[in-house]
């Protein structure tokens, strides 16, 4: 994923809320938000998974427990603004799988259930289960090293407390951000303010490139994204047996306010050495794996190896589907076995999602497994698209082989085989697959209205629709009837058996994300899309660090081009408090930004501190307001002002998705 997903991006989904029309399908047996019950074809689906994975290996139950010494029962963490993190939610998993959960994803989903401090080994500790990613805190000589700091503010600092509650009151002397998404920075504010890093000499250390990362994609495409990331992580349905039960790499994402402290020092190259309050550590750089600034590290006096996100105890996203620049997955293989040479020896494992392992033979076979994983999606990928396959006949040709498809913490709990040879595809050819048919072709709409008249119209639909549905075709279901939705998205008949056709779909999948994909589908066909919007406050603190052109990159990309149609504008922005100043150009229905210098002309200009343009950006201050406000000068033209800023959109982010 690129930048600040997951992370900023696909963090903001999670301000998403609220829902359109009741429109909730009555049947019989069907739950609280419509869902209906597995069918027997479904039921029967599920069953063969157990025919065909080592359920009797409860090797990983036992690592994950290993070392427990305290948690919070139903752990419940809450703001201001209600829960930022339930564990309570999550009571229902346990024994065996419902035949409305994939067995595999209900077994993750269980492992994934176990939270709270444990002992990896002396000295390292994590503590688990309290966000979507860990916190691991190694002992110093005179106080705790950090490695990532959880997603929100409020996540970090109850996990704090209960490490602090058994382990004692040391003092935090060093802070390691293993790479630039959010899961792994956020709550870096729970640990300390920035003022409390400054004064005490705090080490923060993070991989090259971490703030630039931090701070740029997400502001381009975060609207998007967060919209996106909603269905991805199943952020309006139940935690229940016919909802949401895990998202393959922890339980779900957090929900509060978000910061970050920036780095003192930067790791830039493999094989770094550092000294951290005694502890040595060596670094591996790994730039353009999972995330794009990124790194691992290996204690040696531990024989301890932190494999970040590189590896963790499922298969990753080469694409996430939320929506990000696709991965390499060539050198994410080959980072891997990179650090199979440079720390063969290790002894024990710990990643920045998941339980640990130990023993070097161990996890060697867990390296080799992963490495071997995503070169082969590579490398098949490849092979069949020289051929002229396409990235659909792709999807359907390659299967792993026997020996990485039973390893359990190689499963496709997150990323899965399907989408992530669609990614290598993508990141090599491109999005068009050289059949002229799809070269232009029409709009859903548009394709939809012409399919449903040709199929004799919409009862002949649904009726064919009906009877591939009992045969348990429920692909080609949601594929006929999405036409059908397209055409006429007031026909309660087909959002109906195409919402039940996506709770089979959803009941059936391995992967936590394409579950809550499907489910969250059916959920907005039942009950309408979400009608509220972005709440940008609580990513004040994140984007205070932005770097002031990225707000003028993304003022370009909401210009409405036919409203600027023929208008020619200059407007010069002053930061007093930066003694910074930009000028805005609008031309040609583009809008462009620089520096402004000496020989600036813009027609009219505001005068603002940086703070009080944060006030703005977050919306505590309305832009209704601003004409009577002391914090703003204004120079020229307030007239042509409005004009300006009247041509540029604000997204909501709550558009329509499985209707038009």
């Amino acid at each position: 994923m690129k930048t600040i997903t997951l992370h900023l991006i696909f963090i903001l989904c999670l301000i998403l809320s609220g829902c359109g029309k009741e429109q909730i399908d009555s049947s019989p047996n069907t739950d609280a938000q419509g869902y209906t019950p597995p069918t027997k074809i479904t039921v029967q689906a599920n069953a063969r998974v157990f025919k065909t994975l080592p359920f009797h290996d409860k090797q990983d139950f036992e690592d994950a427990q290993k070392g427990f010494i305290a948690a919070i029962p139903d752990l419940q963490i809450k703001n201001e603004d209600g829960f930022v993190w339930n564990q309570a939610d999550y009571k229902f998993i346990k024994g065996d799988a419902p035949a409305s959960v994939n067995p595999s994803l209900w077994r993750q989903a269980r492992l994934n259930n176990i939270h709270g401090l444990f002992k990896v080994t002396d000295g390292v500790y994590q503590l688990r289960g309290h966000d979507l990613a860990n916190i691991t805190l190694i002992e110093g000589n005179t106080g705790w090293i950090i490695v990532d700091s959880l997603t929100t503010k409020e996540t970090s600092a109850a996990a704090m407390e209960l490490a602090r509650r058994h382990l004692g009151d040391k003092p935090i002397v060093a802070i390691l951000f293993t790479h630039s998404h959010i899961d792994h920075f956020g709550g870096a504010l729970g640990l300390m303010t920035p003022e409390q890093a400054t004064k005490n000499g705090v080490r923060i250390i993070a991989p090259k490139g971490f703030m630039e990362e931090v701070t740029s994609e997400n502001i381009i495409a975060g609207v998007a994204m967060g919209r996106r990331a909603g269905y991805m992580y199943g952020m309006n349905l139940a935690r229940s047996e016919r909802g949401h039960v895990d998202s393959g790499l922890g339980k779900g994402v957090a929900n509060g306010n978000y910061g970050i402290l920036r780095p003192t020092e930067l790791v830039t190259k493999t094989s770094t050495k550092k000294r951290i309050d005694g502890v040595r550590f060596i670094f591996q750089f790994t730039p353009d794996s999972e995330a794009p600034a990124e790194f691992t590290f290996y204690l040696p006096e531990k024989k301890l190896f932190c494999g970040a996100e590189i590896v963790s105890c499922n298969m990753h996203n080469l694409y996430t589907l939320r929506g990000a620049k696709v991965r390499n997955a060539l050198k994410w293989s080959q980072y891997i076995d990179e650090a199979i040479d440079l720390f063969g020896e290790a002894e024990i494992y710990i990643g920045c999602h998941h339980w640990p392992k130990w023993g070097n033979q161990r996890i060697i076979d867990f390296l080799k497994i992963q490495r071997d994983t995503y070169k082969y999606i590579h490398d098949q990928t490849v092979r069949l698209f020289n051929k002229g396959y396409t990235p659909l006949e792709i999807a359907e040709e390659v299967k792993l082989p026997s020996s990485l498809q039973k390893a359990f913490n190689n499963r496709g709990y997150y990323g899965t085989v399907r989408h992530n040879t669609r990614a290598v595809y993508q990141r090599y050819i491109g999005w068009y697959d050289a059949n002229p048919a799809n070269l232009n072709p029409l709009t859903p709409t548009q394709t939809g209205s012409r399919y449903v008249e040709l199929m004799g119209g919409a009862d002949k639909v649904l009726e064919k629709a009906g009877d591939f549905f009992d045969q348990g075709e429920y692909r080609f279901v949601a594929q006929l009837l999405n036409h059908l939705v397209f055409a006429q998205p007031d026909n309660n008949r087909a959002k109906t058996l195409l919402a039940k056709a996506y709770d089979q779909l959803g009941y059936q999948a391995e992967s936590g994300p394409w579950r809550d994909v499907y489910l969250s589908g059916a959920y907005e066909l039942r009950h309408g899309a979400q009608e509220k919007g972005i709440n940008p406050k609580v990513f004040k603190k994140v984007l205070e660090q932005t770097p002031i052109p990225y707000f003028f990159d993304s003022m370009a990309v909401r210009l409405n081009a036919k409203k600027a149609d023929g208008k020619k504008m200059s407007i010069k922005i002053t930061f007093s408090d930066l003694n910074e100043s930009y000028e805005l150009i609008l031309e040609n229905s583009v809008l462009h930004h620089r520096k402004a210098g000496l020989d600036s002309r813009p027609t009219s200009g505001i005068r603002l501190t940086h703070g009080f343009f944060m006030d703005i950006v977050t919306g505590e201050v309305k832009i209704k307001d601003l004409a009577f406000s002391d914090e703003i000068e204004y120079e020229g033209s307030l007239v042509d002002l409005g004009r300006f800023f009247s041509l540029f959109e604000k997204p909501g982010g709550t558009f329509n998705i499985v209707t038009p």
